[in-house]
């Protein structure tokens, strides 16, 4: 892997996009209906017509355009699903009832799952349990003092070594002359609470990973609960945990569900720690951070191949995956569902904005197509 810095797991600032956009505001407005916008008429791959509501001939929807100089010059296609209060589906473009791997938005449920398996954590620790962290130093210091707490060291990590997910924390870190570590990885706070529930439980340790190990069987029960559906298919995660297979609609279920759940359940308890402790669940230059932050009781989990879930305190979810895993087009593709939502404000105008750069100025951006 390149040692040149790298975008953060969801952020819009990818591939000619620039910097993070103004500062975060108070959010607020009514639900509004759920209509998607419509389309404008450039044409899709091979010349076929461009749809922003249904797939022609099996083909994804179109949830983004690339705008350059007023030129369409290419589409990001995929599925998203907005839950009414009540569970019922509200708006369905493209595949929302097909198996997708949900990457890091299975991150509350994994943690949900060490809750139940004994492992009394709060607050922050909680929080970098399910967290795809930036590798900030308050990441690491965090990652350390919970290995030393629990009688564990950093090579018992099963996680693989990397650098910061933050590019901006990535440079800092290069500069110093430090090396990727199993502790830098966005994924070791959960990696540490898998551990230390094992040790405490008398689970082993070195298979912790392995998809028929107590615990992995414990998340894996409560993802098809959550979800409200089974598991489709397990595969292995970037950081080698075990990865559950559900669709969109289920994604934005077991969201909801988190929400929704009675005061001091494991998964209340996990929603609760992120909303407090958003920069633990993400970083300091994260959306999931600044939407969690500036948006009372929403819970929101961006996963890479451009996979996010949000709920709102009163059970409205979304979910949506870009097909080509595109996270540049991640920001302005939540950005209008949460309009649909009937969430606006600052906060949702500086997650939408991905401008393009043409010899360092703006000269187009990429878009929401719906």
């Amino acid at each position: 892997m390149s040692a040149a810095p790298r975008t953060p797991e969801g952020s819009p600032i990818s591939d000619g996009t620039r910097g993070v956009p103004g500062e975060p505001g108070t959010p607020g407005a009514p639900s509004t209906p759920l209509t998607p916008r419509t389309p404008g008429t450039a044409p899709g791959p091979e010349g076929t017509p461009r749809s922003g509501a249904t797939g022609t001939s099996g083909t994804l929807p179109v949830l983004a355009e690339v705008v350059r100089s007023g030129f369409v010059e290419g589409h990001h296609r995929g599925s998203l699903v907005v839950l009414a209060a009540d569970g019922t589906v509200e708006l369905a473009l493209g595949e929302v009832t097909a198996p997708v791997f949900p990457r890091s938005s299975n991150k509350p449920m994994q943690a949900a799952g060490i809750l139940r398996a004994g492992l009394d954590l709060a607050g922050e620790r909680l929080a970098l349990a399910a967290a795809s962290h930036s590798g900030e130093i308050f990441h690491r210091d965090l990652v350390q003092k919970m290995l030393v707490e629990h009688g564990l060291d950093a090579g018992q990590l099963q996680c693989p070594p990397d650098l910061p997910l933050d590019p901006v924390e990535a440079e800092t870190y290069l500069a110093s002359g430090a090396v990727r570590d199993r502790v830098t990885m966005n994924c070791s706070g959960k990696h540490t609470a898998m551990l230390a529930v094992c040790a405490q439980r008398g689970w082993s340790t070195e298979s912790y990973l392995d998809p028929g190990h107590p615990l992995q069987q414990l998340i894996h029960s409560v993802v098809e609960e959550a979800a409200g559906e089974p598991v489709a298919a397990v595969g292995t995660d970037g950081c080698g945990a075990p990865l559950m297979a559900i669709t969109l609609t289920g994604l934005a279920r077991a969201f909801r569900s988190f929400v929704l759940a009675a005061p001091g359940s494991a998964e209340r308890r996990v929603a609760d720690a992120m909303r407090a402790h958003p920069e633990y669940v993400a970083g300091t230059r994260r959306p999931d951070t600044w939407l969690m932050r500036e948006v009372p009781g929403v819970l929101s989990k961006m996963g890479a191949e451009a996979v996010q879930a949000v709920a709102l305190p009163d059970g409205r979810a979304l979910a949506f995956k870009i097909d080509d895993g595109g996270t540049r087009a991640l920001g302005p593709v939540l950005a209008r569902g949460l309009a649909l939502l009937g969430v606006t404000g600052p906060v949702v105008t500086r997650i939408g904005a991905a401008p393009l750069l043409g010899g360092g100025r703006e000269v187009g951006e990429i878009r929401a197509a719906f």
